[in-house]
């Protein structure tokens, strides 16, 4: 079957779009505005499960066999960053004490940087990471602020492929279940469960909708509709819970409650509006983004902690808007170098584990 060049597209750009919030919302806190930094959600997570929900299939086997390639990979990385999270501890190396970055941007043309040697890898933090307990790395603090969507996606892809497998004929049923659950506990707040229940049942009821139009082009006399409906129900939103809500938007984010499901629903209307009616002929740079976004998801959590180190000199020499401008594009050169240079480690550790396979079932069988 053809490849279907616009999720790819709507993938790519969704990548670039975290990278700019992640722009925004960390080293940004520093001189981006609020209301920038809040604008800048609209664009968001929402949209990846979206784009898995129209590219889904009921094929047990071959889910669990792309999760555990998945799993594999994010092993691979983690242990990366593992190591080179201790490599910069032990130079010293500190992204978060703005103190010691004017020290070391004061002291550039020193020879070396003080080693401690104390310091001593924290074996149980790659274990816990393993697990999908996402312990800090200290030193790339915004690649484990990243990986709670890794930790959804898992669980929501084997919820999504044994309802797609086992109750084909009762989708909307789930949907009305997900989207049910998502109102109690917006109504009830005390009822709103820890851990990924709330995730999972919002980001399932998007994944589930997308699968029922995967395929399909939604009529054009229903566009101003939605969007009508969903400039309505954000006038209530605002107009009850006053601007207050807005600037809260971050934290209604994690899990998602009432603001931040409708403030997302603008993106996925989009992408289902545009499914089946933008057509991508040609591969591009955004394509290839997206063909490979999981390595730029790993590559922009380092890349924007690395920014930090640029943030701090400019920032009293550039207007805001500038040097926004100035440290998106940096993060985005940035997060590319390193999703290529993450590809070719990914193709690396693959080979290196077929090594000790073949290695591993030549002394068996010699036994």
């Amino acid at each position: 079957m053809k490849r279907d060049l616009y999720i790819d597209f709507a993938k790519g750009l969704a990548t670039l779009s975290i990278i700019f919030i992640h722009t925004a919302y960390w080293s940004g806190q520093y001189y981006i505005p609020a209301e920038i930094r809040i604008f800048s959600l609209v664009f968001d997570v929402p949209i990846f499960f979206a784009l898995s929900g129209l590219t889904s299939g009921n094929k047990i086997e071959k889910t669990l066999y792309r999760l555990l390639k998945l799993q594999i990979t994010y092993m691979i990385f983690v242990t990366f960053l593992f190591f080179l999270d201790y490599f910069f501890k032990v130079f010293g190396l500190h992204f978060f004490d703005i103190n010691w970055l004017k020290n070391f941007y004061s002291t550039f043309g020193s020879k070396y940087v003080p080693i401690n040697i104390s310091d001593v890898p924290q074996w149980q933090n790659l274990g816990n990471w393993y697990l999908h307990q996402y312990t800090n790395a200290d030193t790339f603090p915004v690649v484990m602020g990243s990986f709670w969507y890794l930790k959804v996606y898992f669980i929501l892809t084997v919820f999504g492929v044994l309802i797609l497998r086992f109750f084909s004929k009762h989708i909307w049923w789930f949907i009305a279940l997900c989207l049910s659950l998502t109102a109690i506990f917006n109504i009830f707040p005390h009822y709103y469960p820890t851990g990924q229940v709330g995730y999972v049942a919002f980001y399932l009821a998007v994944f589930l909708v997308a699968h029922q139009l995967k395929g399909k082009k939604i009529p054009t006399k229903f566009i101003p509709i939605l969007y009508g409906s969903l400039a309505i129900l954000l006038g209530i939103l605002f107009y009850t819970f006053g601007k207050d809500v807005f600037y809260l938007m971050n934290k209604q984010k994690f899990p998602p409650k009432t603001a931040y499901v409708l403030w997302s629903l603008f993106s996925l209307i989009t992408v289902f509006i545009l499914y089946n009616r933008l057509k991508i002929n040609k591969d591009n740079v955004i394509n290839y983004i997206g063909r490979n976004a999981i390595f730029f998801y790993f590559a922009q959590g380092i890349s924007s902690s690395l920014v930090y180190f640029a943030v701090v000199p400019l920032k009293a020499h550039f207007n805001w808007i500038v040097l926004m401008i100035i440290i998106y594009l940096l993060n985005v050169l940035l997060a590319v170098g390193i999703a290529i240079s993450l590809k070719k480690l990914d193709t690396l550790g693959w080979k290196i584990l077929e090594y000790l396979r073949k290695k591993t079932a030549s002394k068996i069988e010699t036994v």
